[in-house]
């Protein structure tokens, strides 16, 4: 999955306007513009589309954290320059304040199946003896679920950008 594939999936969940997404941004440090915000939605083969990097949707999804959350008493957190599905399903369950046992009702709803411990895997520190790589697949598993969760009767929308795989026949 792509970053931009990521922010649009988020827009149409949460039903997010240019201007909450700046705000989000804003929430982070950044001052998004619109014409930036407008860039990273635009479709892959759209001459306007632009490149959403690992900064910017880390920014986005911290700023989503203090939105939901409220900020957090002390320093600010490093930002992440270098982003991993890990990293992108662990801050979405903060934001989203989930407990395990949500995200595994969630996924267990888009036909995943994890145990306890599997999903406490993913959360681990990279070199921990127990981490395991989230892949793709359990991420797209993980955003459909949030989708279907907190925008009820959008999986038979048309206009759904989380049901486009990216694939396309031409």
């Amino acid at each position: 999955m792509t970053n931009n594939d990521i922010l649009r999936r988020l827009r149409y969940t949460f039903d997010y306007s240019d201007s909450a997404m700046m705000g989000l941004f804003a929430l982070s440090g950044y001052d998004a513009t619109r014409e930036e915000i407008s860039s990273w939605l635009k479709k892959d083969d759209d001459a306007d589309f632009k490149k959403c990097n690992d900064g910017m949707l880390a920014r986005f999804l911290n700023g989503m954290i203090v939105d939901n959350r409220g900020r957090k008493d002390g320093a600010e957190p490093k930002l992440e320059t270098r982003l991993t599905n890990n990293i992108i399903f662990m801050k979405l369950k903060i934001a989203l304040d989930l407990k395990a046992e949500d995200v595994m009702e969630m996924l267990e709803s888009s036909g995943v199946t994890v145990s306890k411990h599997e999903l406490s895997a993913f959360f681990r520190r990279a070199d921990h003896k127990h981490y395991r790589e989230c892949k793709d697949q359990i991420l797209r598993a993980f955003l459909k679920a949030v989708q279907v969760r907190f925008r009820p009767g959008s999986e038979d929308d048309a206009d759904n950008p989380a049901q486009d795989s990216g694939f396309s026949w031409g």
